[in-house]
C-alpha cells in the first residue's frame, strides 16, 4: 500500500474505538393504556433528604451496557426547596435530574421519576407535617411541585421520561385517592398536557386502583411477596424475628388450638420417610391463656410441656397483651424447645391436649447426620388440620413435603392475576420495585425471583430492581453467600443477572 494512503495508527484505533461504540437502542412507544415491558433498576442517590447525591453516569452506562434500558428515580422533595420551606423550589437542585435525564438520553434508558416523599405523603420516617390524602394546603403545594416538574421537562417525548405520582399509597379510601389523583395529574397536563403518568396501586402498590381509570394514568404494582422472603432479616420491617425463609414455602400453620375448637387445627402429624434416632426442635411462637404442648413419637410422649401466660416480666414469655374481652394474657415466647426421637420412629405428632392455643413458628429435624432442616410455619389462626407431613433427608433441598405451598402459581392468583384484568381492561401496568435483600440465601433468592419473572412475563409486565448497586442489587450487595466477578471495579452478582437478562424483552 501507498504510505500516502496509510491511516496513521493512533487515528485508526481511535475509529475503531468509535466504530464500537453502539448506538442506543430505540426506546419503546410507552402510553397510559399500554406500557413497554421495561426492564431495569432503581437508583437511589435521592431518596432520602439525608443522602442527596448527584446521579451516576457510570449507573446508566452500565445499566445501558448489561442490557438494560429503564431506572426509576424514587425521590424526596425536601432535597429541591428552600429553607425548609415546602413553597419554595430551589431550581439549583433541580439540575442533578436534569443530568440524569440527560444520561438516560444517552444511554438509550427510560427514566421514571418518583415523589417518594411527597408534600404530605411519605411511607418513611418522620411523617409529614399535613395528610396529602385529607389537607387541602398539602394537595395544593404537591400539585405546585408537580406542576413545576411537567414546565420544566416539557416536551420530552414519553418514550424516554414519565412520572409516578406517589409511592405506595396506602390506608387511603379509593375515593380520596382518585381525588388527589386527579388534581395532581391536572396540574401536570396543564403545563405539558401528554405527559405519561404512572400511579401505585393502593395498599402498598398491591391491590390495583380501578377508581383512577378515567384518569388515563397507567398503574404500578410491586414485588416483595411474601415478605417472609424478601424482607428476611431487613432492620426497616423488623425482619430479625422473621423465620428462616424458604422458597416455595409450605402452607403449614402453626397455631395448634384445643381438640374441641370448631374443627380448627389441633395437631400436625409428621412421617419419617427414613425411620431413625433424631433431634426435633420446636420454636414456640405465642400462646393465647395457657396451652399443653405433647410432643409422641409413634404414639408414645417423648416431651410435654404446659405454657402458661401472665403479665410481662412474670414468666418465661418476651412479652404480654392483655385481651380485656377474654380476660387473657396473650404472650410472646419466641423460644426453642428439644425433644429427643429414639431409634426406628416411623410418625412425629404434635398437639395442644389442653388450654386454648399456642402457635409455633418452625419445627426442625437434625437427622442422623447431624444436618438440620427446618419446616417454617405460617400464622394462620384459622387453618383447618393438614393431612400427615412427609420427611426425607435425603432429599437435601426438600425435605418436607406432602403439604400445600406457596409457590409461582400462589404469586400469580394473589397478586398478579388481578393486575392482569387491569391491563386487559386498558390500563398500562408495571413493576415498579421488587427484590430480595441480601440477607435471604442466595438459592432462595434466585428461585423466588425466577418465578416472580416467569409470572411478569407471562403477564407482559416490565419490572425495576430495587437498587442496582446495595444490597437488593447486581453490583456489590454484600451478600456473602456470592462468588462475585469484578466488574469494572464493583463486585457482579453474574447469576442473578443473568437471570434477570433470561427475562428482557426479546
Amino acid at each position: 500500500m501507498n504510505s500516502r494512503n496509510r491511516i496513521p495508527c493512533s487515528l485508526a484505533l481511535c475509529l475503531l474505538a468509535l466504530a464500537s461504540i453502539a448506538e442506543p437502542a430505540p426506546l419503546p412507544t410507552a402510553t397510559w393504556d399500554k406500557l413497554p415491558r421495561w426492564h431495569g433498576f432503581n437508583l437511589l442517590e435521592k431518596f432520602n433528604v439525608g443522602k442527596n447525591e448527584r446521579f451516576k453516569e457510570e449507573d446508566f452506562r452500565l445499566i445501558s451496557e448489561l442490557g438494560f434500558n429503564f431506572v426509576r428515580l424514587p425521590m424526596d422533595y425536601r432535597i429541591w426547596i428552600k429553607d425548609k420551606n415546602w413553597e419554595m423550589i430551589d431550581e439549583a437542585a433541580l439540575k442533578d435530574i436534569d443530568e440524569a435525564i440527560q444520561f438516560g438520553e444517552r444511554y438509550g434508558i427510560h427514566v421514571l421519576l418518583n415523589f417518594h416523599r411527597a408534600p404530605g405523603y411519605t411511607v418513611a420516617k418522620p411523617p409529614e407535617a399535613k395528610d396529602l390524602w385529607t389537607d387541602p394546603d398539602a394537595q395544593r403545594v404537591c400539585a405546585m411541585h408537580w406542576a413545576t416538574f411537567a414546565r420544566r421537562y416539557r416536551g420530552i417525548p414519553n418514550s424516554r421520561l414519565s412520572f409516578n405520582l406517589f409511592n405506595e399509597p396506602s390506608h387511603v379510601t379509593p375515593e380520596r385517592h382518585a381525588h388527589v389523583v386527579r388534581l395532581v395529574a391536572e396540574a401536570i397536563r396543564a403545563e405539558d398536557p401528554a405527559r405519561l403518568i404512572i400511579c401505585d396501586a393502593r395498599e402498598w402498590g398491591n391491590v390495583p386502583s380501578p377508581e383512577l381509570v378515567p384518569l388515563k394514568v397507567a398503574q404500578a404494582t410491586r414485588g416483595y411477596q411474601p415478605m417472609g422472603v424478601t424482607h428476611y432479616k431487613a432492620s426497616w420491617v423488623n425482619g430479625e424475628n422473621m423465620p428462616s425463609p424458604a422458597w416455595p414455602i409450605p402452607r403449614v400453620s402453626g397455631f395448634l388450638h384445643h381438640p374441641n375448637a370448631d374443627g380448627r387445627q389441633s395437631s400436625l402429624r409428621i412421617d419419617l420417610a427414613q425411620p431413625a434416632a433424631a433431634t426435633l426442635r420446636l420454636r414456640v411462637a405465642e400462646v393465647f391463656n395457657r396451652a399443653t404442648l405433647l410432643v409422641a413419637a409413634d404414639g408414645t410422649p417423648v416431651f410435654g410441656r404446659e405454657f402458661a401466660t401472665g403479665p410481662a416480666g412474670q414468666g418465661e414469655w418476651k412479652s404480654s397483651k392483655y385481651h380485656e374481652q377474654w380476660k387473657a394474657h396473650q404472650c410472646a415466647y419466641d423460644c426453642e424447645y428439644e425433644a429427643s426421637l429414639p431409634p426406628g420412629t416411623r410418625t412425629v405428632t404434635l398437639s395442644n391436649t389442653n388450654g386454648t392455643w399456642i402457635s409455633l413458628a418452625a419445627v426442625t429435624i437434625d437427622g442422623p447426620g447431624g444436618q438440620p432442616s427446618t419446616l417454617p410455619l405460617q400464622s394462620d389462626w384459622s387453618a383447618k388440620p393438614v393431612p400427615p407431613i412427609r420427611f426425607d433427608a435425603r432429599n437435601a433441598t426438600s425435605p418436607f413435603s406432602g403439604m400445600p405451598m406457596t409457590d409461582a402459581d400462589t404469586l400469580w392468583e394473589e397478586y398478579v392475576a388481578p393486575f392482569v384484568a387491569l391491563r386487559d381492561a386498558g390500563t398500562g401496568v408495571v413493576v415498579g420495585e421488587y427484590g430480595c435483600f441480601n440477607r435471604t440465601p442466595h438459592p432462595i433468592a434466585l428461585a423466588w425471583m425466577e418465578d416472580c419473572l416467569k409470572n411478569w412475563k407471562r403477564a407482559g409486565f416490565g419490572w425495576a430492581l430495587w437498587n442496582f448497586r446495595g444490597s437488593f442489587g447486581v453490583l456489590d450487595s454484600e451478600r456473602t453467600d456470592v462468588a462475585y466477578e469484578d466488574f469494572h471495579g464493583h463486585k457482579l452478582d453474574r447469576k442473578m443477572l443473568e437471570l434477570l437478562l433470561s427475562y428482557r424483552q426479546p
